[in-house]
């Protein structure tokens, strides 16, 4: 276990310390009453604890599980094909479960090729071995894989994220209580609501603001205070480079609460005639960054298009 890293440090062991909603908790349940794993598909947003589930679930059967990353393309084949494959195919002496495990993250970061050739393996080894594939957009995952799945989604609505708000602030406060650091509790509660539900961002956030000495109002002034009047300057202008700076120098914000500014802010800076197509503009941006590889390169973009394309006061 990594002892500096407190989202290692502080990763859920079990299902019971997962914060996940109750009918998910109680599948899960199930899942280690009976002993036994269906294949599983677990898709949501980044850092909500797909792979910490998924590791938790083998925690407590006993089983032997590997862990692949799909995002690593390069050698993602070459891993299937070799490691992987010897891990299914040899006999655990140690393992109390009925089954291996092998835990394919961010799948949705492979090809569909990729996806047909795991497709066979979980038909050529279903005998010896669970599949548990992660990913963050299911539709990026081909059918043939949904369908010997079961699809589990960790989506966060209405009441249900009230409670995992309320139970995260309440771990998180138990973290920084354990490592000593002293806070806030409005800046704390802020934190949390700013980057929910990545649980795993909240905490890297968190560890990185304690390496201050404490979590107080200071390390505030974030995506709340986005200041659009330079911004606006620069795109009623069209200042191209000094758009670019402006980005780079805003990265720490979320891209999708950047753009929820530029929306807040289309009347106090655009003709009325341009705000329909800014508008068509920040929901096909907004759509995209769920997707995109680099954000600063799709934020240009967006910035990019509300500029040629919108005319200003």
């Amino acid at each position: 276990m990594n002892e500096f890293l407190w989202v290692e440090k502080y990763r859920p062991q079990t299902v019971d310390d997962c914060i996940l909603p109750e009918e998910t908790t109680k599948m899960f349940k199930g899942f280690i009453e009976q002993g036994e794993l269906p294949n599983l598909l677990l898709a949501g947003p980044a850092g909500i604890g797909k792979t910490t589930i998924a590791k938790a679930l083998c925690n407590e059967l006993g089983a032997d599980y590997y862990v692949i990353n799909g995002s690593d393309e390069g050698r993602f084949l070459d891993t299937v094909r070799n490691r992987a494959k010897s891990f299914v195919s040899t006999v655990s002496l140690t393992s109390e479960a009925k089954h291996k495990v092998l835990i394919i993250d961010e799948a949705d970061n492979t090809t569909p090729d990729v996806q047909m050739l795991l497709r066979a393996f979980v038909e050529e080894f279903q005998g010896a071995c669970r599949f548990i594939f992660t990913c963050n957009y299911k539709n990026k995952i081909i059918q043939p894989l949904h369908s010997r799945c079961s699809v589990v989604e960790f989506n966060v609505r209405g009441k249900e994220k009230q409670f995992l708000a309320a139970a995260f602030f309440k771990r998180v406060h138990q973290i920084l209580a354990e490592e000593g650091v002293e806070f806030e509790m409005a800046v704390l509660r802020e934190v949390v609501l700013k980057h929910f539900p990545d649980f795993r961002r909240t905490l890297n956030e968190l560890q990185r603001y304690a390496s201050r000495g404490s979590i107080d109002a200071g390390i505030l002034g974030n995506s709340s205070d986005i200041a659009m009047s330079d911004l606006m300057e620069f795109l009623k202008h069209r200042k191209f480079t000094d758009v670019k700076k402006w980005v780079v120098a805003n990265m720490d914000n979320e891209p999708h609460a950047i753009m929820r500014k530029v929306y807040d802010s289309l009347y106090t800076y655009l003709k009325p005639a341009s705000i329909p197509e800014a508008v068509l503009v920040i929901g096909e941006y907004q759509y995209k960054a769920n997707f995109v590889m680099d954000q600063e390169i799709n934020l240009v973009a967006f910035m990019t298009e509300i500029m040629m394309r919108c005319e200003f006061k």
